[in-house]
């Protein structure tokens, strides 16, 4: 029978092949406080499983946050949510649970350049990939649609499309920045229309939707484009003073 020294080298062998390194690199350590602490064999064995459950979570959680493209220094830890009207806090602290997502209704953020919506939703969108593990895609409304011009382009829209609908959310930053030509207009509410019904989408505007002609030049690919996001969605309107501004008056006094 193989003595407790020799089933050392064994036991690294058979974990790195498993590939189970949360495994091996604690086992030992566990095993000591097992006899310490009198733990059952199923509790030793339990305490072994959930530190690798533990480690590739957070391993899960890295890469779904790497691959989301947000700017990941947008947290609510840094997020004054106290800034917020009431209405759009209690709305911020039911959109948390993420159900939103299962029912694919979009989240429209609108409010003054500065007053801290790409920040709100990159935080909300942050917490979910941690909390859901869900796929999340980040982008500024400029580059996303210079991704589907080149696409178009390349006859690979509908493969670009394909790729996006696998994200569970997308992240459309700053769409009144953006004055589209025709083209551009087109392959934005192609994107729209494809993730209607079927998956959410986040966006901030500076522009409310009466404006929204200027992005999309024509009445009635407007009225379609906002039919689309509008019918599931939540509206967050954040009428406050900009926050840049607001730190900027501090720091002078």
């Amino acid at each position: 029978m193989t003595n407790q020294t020799d089933l050392r080298p064994l036991m690294r062998d058979c974990l790195k092949e498993l590939h189970l390194p949360a495994v091996l690199g604690s086992y030992e350590k566990l095993a000591r406080m097992a006899v310490q602490e009198t733990l059952s064999y199923e509790r030793y064995l339990y305490e072994l499983i959930e530190k690798e459950r533990e480690a590739r979570r957070n391993n899960r959680t890295e890469r779904l946050l790497k691959a989301s493209k947000l700017p990941l220094e947008k947290g609510f830890a840094n997020f004054d949510l106290k800034r917020l009207p009431r209405k759009v806090s209690q709305m911020v602290a039911t959109l948390r649970d993420g159900s939103f997502i299962n029912r694919t209704e979009n989240i429209l953020a609108f409010g003054n350049p500065g007053s801290g919506k790409t920040h709100l939703l990159c935080a909300l969108a942050q917490e979910l990939i941690r909390a859901k593990g869900i796929k999340v895609y980040y982008s500024t409304c400029s580059l996303l649609v210079q991704e589907l011009l080149i696409a178009k382009k390349d006859l690979k829209l509908a493969q670009t499309l394909k790729k996006l609908a696998r994200n569970d959310l997308l992240v459309i930053d700053d769409i009144g920045y953006v004055q589209q030509s025709r083209e551009e207009m087109e392959v934005l509410f192609t994107l729209f229309a494809d993730r209607y019904e079927r998956g959410s989408i986040m966006l901030t505007s500076n522009l409310a939707f009466s404006k929204w002609e200027k992005i999309f030049k024509d009445p009635m690919v407007t009225a379609a484009a906002i039919d689309r996001l509008v019918h599931h969605s939540v509206i967050l309107e954040l009428n406050i003073r900009s926050y840049r501004i607001e730190n900027a008056g501090k720091k002078k006094n």
